[in-house]
């Protein structure tokens, strides 16, 4: 038997290992082996966008003051409605739209819907605002009649149907637009009247809207707005007369331009009661005829008087009107009134016709001021002094 030397059979194995070792390192890398559809395997799945809503789902009894919320995390808000009655409220966003805050009041005892959504994610609230104990609303406007035409002096005197103890949370919720801007004020009368008066006389011929937004506004304890409020004023005319009652004269200007003189006759002055009111008087209404009657005193008493006068037109609360009166022998010669301005009957009645609330009666010649609150005095007050009276202490541009 032939046995190979060991030495030899060393140097064949040697020579093998080195070729296998050549072809080796010469070859590419071997391909790659598909994945085993048998191994589980991973992916990221994104996490839906996430919609919180304030007052939540199904609140009740919401404060009319409490602001709507809605704040959405991973990624912005495309779109939110709060929705009551048919109405939109009205809010705002943040710089990145992740948070959408009301900028209104709510209005009381009423359900409010909520939508928004951010990406894939729709959220939805529905809640119920509180019944107020009280319900605050305009009760009145003047001068504010259907179709009236006002005169450049005229005032906006708002009556609310409840005493307003937060007056300045009330107040700011008034508004004043005007064609033709000018500065005004609000003055409080009492717990139930503001009144607001412009800085100098409206400019003549415009419009002016008056807004009460004060849906869900606290006017007081338990007290809230529950209607808003708007009049359109019209401004007519700058309407001025100008009475003296030394000369017994009186002339009227309409737009700048003298338009009527009547010879008058005021007050004889015998008692303060019987002396015509010097100063700024405003026109606040007419009636043809007037019962006139003498004041504090009775039938059989020294000056007692009843009577019925044509074309009148009030100045004043302490029965100051200019009025026609048949004594053309004392008019423009002597005055001899109780206190009002009486006028030939042809020009009262064309002074009548022709008035608008709110004309301005300038009078003067007398020791007797007319006093601020006495009727629409208003003008007698300084506007520096005026503006006092405001809860807000402040003016502002119509």
């Amino acid at each position: 038997m032939n046995v190979a030397p060991v030495r030899r059979r060393s140097a064949t194995a040697f020579a093998l290992l080195a070729a296998a070792a050549l072809t080796a390192s010469c070859s590419s890398a071997p391909a790659a082996q598909p994945p085993d559809a048998s191994q589980p395997s991973t992916s990221a799945t994104p996490q839906a966008p996430t919609v919180k809503i304030t007052p939540d789902e199904g609140a009740s009894k919401v404060s009319p003051e409490k602001k709507v919320v809605v704040a959405a995390a991973g990624a912005p808000l495309d779109n939110v409605t709060v929705e009551a009655d048919g109405e939109q409220l009205e809010g705002k966003f943040n710089a990145d739209k992740t948070r959408w805050i009301s900028r209104t009041a709510l209005k009381p005892s009423t359900s409010y819907n909520v939508s928004a959504t951010a990406g894939v994610t729709t959220a939805t609230s529905t809640f119920t605002t509180a019944k107020p104990e009280r319900a605050l609303q305009v009760a009145d406007v003047t001068p504010n009649a259907k179709g009236e035409t006002l005169g450049v002096g005229a005032p906006i005197i708002v009556t609310f149907n409840q005493p307003v103890t937060s007056k300045a949370t009330i107040e700011r919720a008034l508004e004043i637009e005007a064609e033709k801007p000018v500065e005004g004020a609000w003055r409080w009368i009492n717990d139930t009247v503001v009144i607001y008066r412009t800085a100098k006389y409206w400019p003549a011929h415009q419009k002016v809207t008056f807004n009460a937004n004060i849906t869900g506004i606290k006017g007081g304890k338990g007290l809230y707005g529950v209607k808003d409020y708007t009049a359109n004023l019209k401004i007519g005319a700058k309407q001025i007369s100008k009475i003296d009652t030394r000369k017994k004269m009186m002339y009227v200007y309409k737009d700048g331009k003298r338009v009527q003189t009547m010879r008058i006759s005021a007050g004889m002055a015998t008692t303060r009661e019987y002396t015509t009111t010097s100063g700024v008087h405003l026109t606040m209404e007419r009636g043809s005829p007037v019962r006139m009657i003498s004041p504090g005193r009775k039938k059989g008493d020294p000056g007692y008087y009843d009577v019925m006068i044509d074309h009148a037109v009030r100045i004043s609360n302490s029965g100051e009107y200019v009025h026609a009166k048949n004594n053309v022998w004392a008019q423009g010669v002597r005055n001899v009134s109780h206190g009002c301005i009486n006028a030939r009957p042809d020009q009262a009645k064309w002074f009548y016709d022709n008035v608008q609330r709110g004309d301005v009666v300038d009078i003067t010649g007398t020791d007797r001021e007319l006093e601020w609150n006495n009727g629409w005095g208003y003008w007698q007050m300084s506007f520096s002094q005026w503006k006092k009276g405001s809860a807000l202490n402040k003016s502002s541009k119509s």
